[in-house]
């Protein structure tokens, strides 16, 4: 804690309630500490101590702290932002070719400026619709273009990311059945979503069983087979593309999963449902995924968004909350929270979930993203994403170093096998600015290409092959 440009410990905090610069009565000489010595003194008389070393009597001094904190000096403004561009300067920024859930897409600059916007940067949760109108209308706006983009019923105010959203799908779908507990999760999902899945399905009591794929996709005799003969099954998790990018036929999964009363759930990519069949039109229950791939830059992780749509029937075992358009008393359009799961403020032991919902600054992202790029832009920027994949992918096979794994459809993700070895291939790509892809673990390259890279910059990192290490 500084106190006058000086660090103290907490310890010492009585030493400066009575520094002879505030005077009796006064606050302790910060904003962020409101309450005077008499406060103080008051407070402590409450609760019986004479002092603030009375408030940690019964901690053992062993293990109580009496040096000063390690922190900086002050600094002024021009030094702090010094600081941090020294700081910053070490982040090398490499040319991505990176995908595996997180995608460098196009972010435009409009967006950051009305974020930061107070009322959007710093409004919280629209309980008092009168007050919140703003929010509240962004909201909904953000639930009608994920139903349309998705082909979905009904979306929620968003989730915290896809991963999350997919696992609390995994319990929606167990919520909705009878005595069930088993989902069927496909192995050409992420591999991070499943581990999520797996952490939730531990604490919840949910056995996961996995769907073999074959040739690089869900295998839809597998699913029969265990659909027809594992009792108690919930729901069935599938990918869209896949973990390989490939593009996946779900004919028939809708109907082999409804006959069986098990829920389809299909996790997708945003993005590219803008030219993609929907999980609408491929009969899904409930539809998640998240929404980084609209534009939200990738920003070292997050936060991003998770969206989740479903069908009208299961809309009250939908997690987090709806926003819904109605009239006021002025017969004036207004906006308000139609819908929330009450159970996770009063009963929570019966609640199907306890997350909430995302802080939705996110989803106004997306909201101002969709309405910028509008369906016509989401449609091209996903169309130069799969041309200038495939464009890649052609020119990089024939090298005659690289071999598609899967020789399947793809949208703008590809898997290859290196003749050569991979780690100092991926190490010589990056001393050269270049992000490669994703090593996966039985050790080919994801590979993926957003509307950000050019054929330039493809060009370029075949031009400078021929000088990797081991590569002839």
């Amino acid at each position: 804690m500084k106190f006058n440009g000086k660090v103290i410990s907490l310890d010492k905090m009585k030493d400066v309630t009575n520094h002879p610069s505030l005077g009796e009565g006064k606050g302790v000489g910060s904003k962020y500490f409101p309450h005077t010595t008499d406060d103080l003194k008051a407070m402590m008389e409450k609760v019986g101590v004479k002092d603030l070393d009375g408030l940690y009597a019964q901690i053992p001094e062993s293990i109580r702290f009496r040096g000063d904190y390690k922190l900086p000096s002050e600094m002024s403004e021009i030094e702090v932002r010094q600081l941090f561009e020294k700081l910053g300067s070490q982040n090398k920024q490499l040319t991505c070719f990176a995908g595996y859930g997180v995608y460098d897409h196009y972010t435009p600059s409009v967006i950051p400026q009305l974020l930061q916007r107070s009322e959007f940067l710093t409004s919280y949760t629209p309980y008092q619709a009168e007050i919140s109108q703003g929010t509240l209308h962004y909201i909904f706006e953000y639930q009608s273009m994920m139903t349309e983009l998705t082909g979905m019923d009904v979306s929620n105010a968003s989730m915290y990311d896809g991963t999350t959203a997919t696992a609390e799908a995994m319990m929606m779908a167990v919520a909705a059945g009878k005595k069930v507990n088993k989902v069927l999760v496909s192995e050409t999902l992420n591999g991070d979503t499943r581990k999520v899945l797996d952490t939730y399905a531990q604490h919840h009591g949910i056995e996961l069983v996995t769907i073999a794929m074959k040739d690089g996709v869900t295998d839809l005799s597998t699913l029969n087979s265990q659909l027809s003969t594992l009792e108690g099954v919930a729901g069935v998790i599938v990918q869209q593309p896949n973990v390989y990018g490939i593009v996946e036929d779900f004919t028939g999964f809708a109907n082999a999963c409804h006959e069986n009363k098990a829920l389809l759930i299909i996790n997708s990519v945003a993005a590219d449902l803008a030219v993609l069949k929907t999980p609408g039109e491929w009969g899904a229950d409930i539809a998640v995924g998240d929404g980084q791939s609209l534009g939200i830059p990738m920003q070292f992780g997050g936060p991003y968004v998770g969206y989740m749509c479903c069908t009208e029937k299961l809309i009250r075992k939908m997690p987090g909350r709806i926003v819904g358009m109605t009239k006021d008393n002025r017969d004036q359009r207004a906006f308000v929270l139609t819908l929330q799961a009450r159970e996770q403020h009063i009963r929570r032991q019966k609640a199907t979930s306890n997350i909430c919902s995302n802080q939705s600054l996110m989803a106004l992202f997306v909201t101002i993203y969709c309405s910028l790029m509008g369906k016509q832009g989401l449609k091209e920027a996903a169309q130069l994403s799969y041309a200038g994949a495939h464009y890649f992918c052609e020119k990089l096979i024939a090298t005659g170093k690289f071999h598609l794994v899967y020789d399947k459809p793809f949208f703008n993700e590809f898997l290859v096998r290196y003749d050569g070895d991979l780690d100092e291939l991926l190490s010589f790509y990056m001393m050269n600015g270049i992000l490669p892809g994703i090593k996966m673990s039985d050790g080919s390259l994801l590979i993926a290409v957003t509307e950000k890279r050019t054929k330039e910059e493809i060009d370029f990192f075949l031009s400078i092959l021929p000088m990797a290490h081991g590569v002839s």
